[in-house]
């Protein structure tokens, strides 16, 4: 049951250290709004990876690879919208008081973002889907704690990135500003290139 549990762990530090659509978003959304408008937006996973854990246990090995392509170029096209958006921000941001956006709206970005993302589908057809059958068939306890270990470790990592991207908040409105100027490049580069490999996939 350690090991499982080790493993789930490991494997939720992977993907938040890792570079990615979502991790580019919590970080744009991180130095917008501070971290208490944030952290809630690190459990859009917890929404989003239901259905996709149902689907791929279901077709496991079996997803069309159209599916993965229509994903990433959605995902893309969402991407580099909300990179606009982000230019948009900087352009203004000299005069800009704090956003009027609602908790609800950021919570829906946060959960398309990862749902329009082909790395948790991915994930769970390569790595998470067999180790989480092949715990269940030892133990359901070794499934539980798995899954238990992979999540909880996730958004207490994540939630330490959104702390750690906020506080650069405190450098200063130019440091700031540019600092939203390169989370709108990296949300845009982020779309171009998922929108590219679902095209040229």
């Amino acid at each position: 049951m350690i090991n499982y549990l080790i493993i789930g762990i490991s494997y939720a530090f992977a993907c938040v250290v890792q570079p990615g659509p979502f991790q580019a978003f919590l970080f744009s959304q991180s130095l917008l709004n501070g971290w208490r408008k944030t952290v809630p937006l690190v459990f859009a996973p917890l929404i989003t990876d239901g259905p996709i854990i149902a689907l791929v246990l279901f077709s496991l090995t079996k997803l069309p690879p159209i599916i993965l392509q229509v994903l990433q170029c959605a995902g893309g096209v969402l991407l580099i919208y909300l990179a606009l958006k982000g230019y948009k921000t900087w352009k203004t941001f000299h005069s800009r008081k704090e956003p009027a956006i609602t908790g609800q709206q950021n919570l829906f970005k946060a959960v398309m973002v990862n749902f329009l993302n082909p790395a948790p589908y991915i994930g769970w057809s390569l790595v998470m889907g067999p180790l989480l059958i092949k715990s269940w068939n030892i133990s359901p306890v070794n499934g539980i704690t798995f899954l238990t270990g992979f999540y909880s470790s996730m958004i207490i990592f994540s939630i330490g990135m959104v702390m750690l991207f906020a506080a650069t908040r405190s450098l200063g409105t130019k440091v700031n500003r540019i600092l939203i100027g390169v989370s709108a490049v990296v949300l845009f580069l982020f779309g171009i290139y998922q929108l590219l490999t679902g095209i040229l996939a």
